[in-house]
Order: C-alpha cells, then sequence, then structure tokens
C-alpha cells in the first residue's frame, strides 16, 4: 500500500491533472450510458404496463367469447333460434297466421310541415336579442 502512495506523490502535478481529466471523462461516458439505460428501462417499464393490460382485455374477451360459445351449444339457444328466426313450432303447438284484412283503408298519410319563411341574418339576430 505504501509503495502505491509513494508512486503517486512521485507523479508530478501535471501528470495529475491528466489522470483528473481521463477520470472525468470516463465519469461523463459512465453517466451518459446510465442515463440510456434508465430511458430504456422506463421504456420497457410502459410497454410491460401496456402489454399486461392488453393481456386482461384479451383475457375477458376470451372468457366472453367461452360463455357465447356454451350458450350456442345449449339446448335453450337452440329452442330460442328455431322459434325466432326459422319461425318453426313444437308438437302441440298452435300456429297464429296474422294477415292483413281484405278492403280495409289505407293509412292517411301525414301532411307535410308548413313552409316557414327565410329571415334575413338582421332579422335573426334581433329574435336572438330581443325575442319574437
Amino acid at each position: 500500500m505504501k509503495s502505491i502512495l509513494e508512486k503517486i506523490k512521485q507523479i508530478k502535478w501535471a501528470d495529475r491533472r491528466v489522470f483528473l481529466v481521463i477520470a472525468i471523462v470516463i465519469l461523463v461516458f459512465l453517466m451518459m450510458d446510465f442515463n440510456n439505460r434508465m430511458v430504456r428501462s422506463l421504456k420497457l417499464e410502459k410497454q410491460e404496463q401496456q402489454l399486461i393490460s392488453r393481456v386482461a382485455a384479451l383475457e375477458q374477451t376470451k372468457q366472453q367469447l367461452l360463455a357465447d360459445i356454451a350458450y350456442a351449444n345449449s339446448d335453450r339457444a337452440v329452442e330460442e333460434w328455431a322459434r325466432e328466426e326459422a319461425k318453426l313450432i313444437n308438437e302441440g303447438d298452435i300456429p297464429i297466421v296474422v294477415r292483413p284484412q281484405t278492403g280495409a283503408a289505407a293509412a292517411a298519410t301525414p301532411a307535410p310541415p308548413a313552409e316557414t319563411e327565410a329571415l334575413s341574418h338582421l332579422e335573426i339576430w334581433k329574435q336572438l336579442f330581443w325575442g319574437d
């Protein structure tokens, strides 16, 4: 240990300044590298949080789709489709068919709305501030 301290003491001041400048330059480069690593780390953490939320949303979608598949394979869904969309009936059901009346009067057509007169810009502003 003493030999190292003695060697350092033997170095001239000008040489010590060179070593100090080199040490400072090395520290600056190390700090720049540390800063770049921190920025990269923050970006990766942000991406991780986005991916976690996306995975959670996809898991919910998966669960909903599995529930929809289970319902679509059930007897209740088949019967609902058969009655509402395919218009099928079960044995013992009495079908009712609604037919329009013959000779029924046609529905009256509504009267067109009354025409409004076009107002000038001045009249519009007057009505806006002072009313009718």
